[in-house]
């Protein structure tokens, strides 16, 4: 058997970039409701902090110098939609901090609320299954039970990149 000729057509990038569009709709509805989520919905968004365009602040990149997770859930202020990314206002050990994220840095999206989540890859992504940090901008809110989510409708995509 040969192997599968190399695409000159880059699907896992069109794909990748269609899959964060997805990420940019969601948040632009929500930045015209004025921040409102509906119902029980909220957001677990993971980045690469060091991903160019990405601005945290220095203590929080300290903390965080590959990955970070943040949660949109009830804490959160300022949202601001690009074609090219957003920022958003949150608080962290009640120090109030603008966050500015390009989806270019985002590697996971999930709506735990509805068991919707998407993982993507990010430019200079060597290694496979790594770790994520947990959120540490918002906890579960009572009575909702930590870790529920199964993953069952987590899209990833991964054409299986020459390394």
């Amino acid at each position: 058997m040969s192997d599968a000729p190399d695409s000159l057509i880059p699907y896992d990038e069109i794909v990748q970039e269609a899959l964060r569009a997805v990420v940019g709709r969601v948040l632009g509805q929500i930045e015209t409701t004025g921040g409102t989520l509906p119902g029980a919905h909220h957001f677990y968004i993971t980045f690469k902090t060091g991903a160019p365009g990405v601005s945290i602040p220095p203590r929080l990149k300290e903390r965080f110098p590959d990955e970070m997770t943040i949660v949109l859930q009830n804490k959160f202020w300022d949202l601001k939609v690009t074609p090219e990314g957003f920022s958003v206002g949150l608080s962290f050990n009640q120090i109030p901090s603008t966050l500015v994220v390009p989806f270019s840095a985002i590697t996971a999206f999930v709506d735990p609320a509805v068991d919707f989540g998407l993982q993507f890859q990010t430019a200079g992504d060597v290694e496979e299954d790594e770790p994520l940090h947990d959120a540490e901008n918002d906890s579960p809110e009572a009575g909702e039970p930590a870790g529920a989510d199964d993953g069952s409708n987590v899209v990833t995509v991964d054409f299986g990149r020459k390394k």
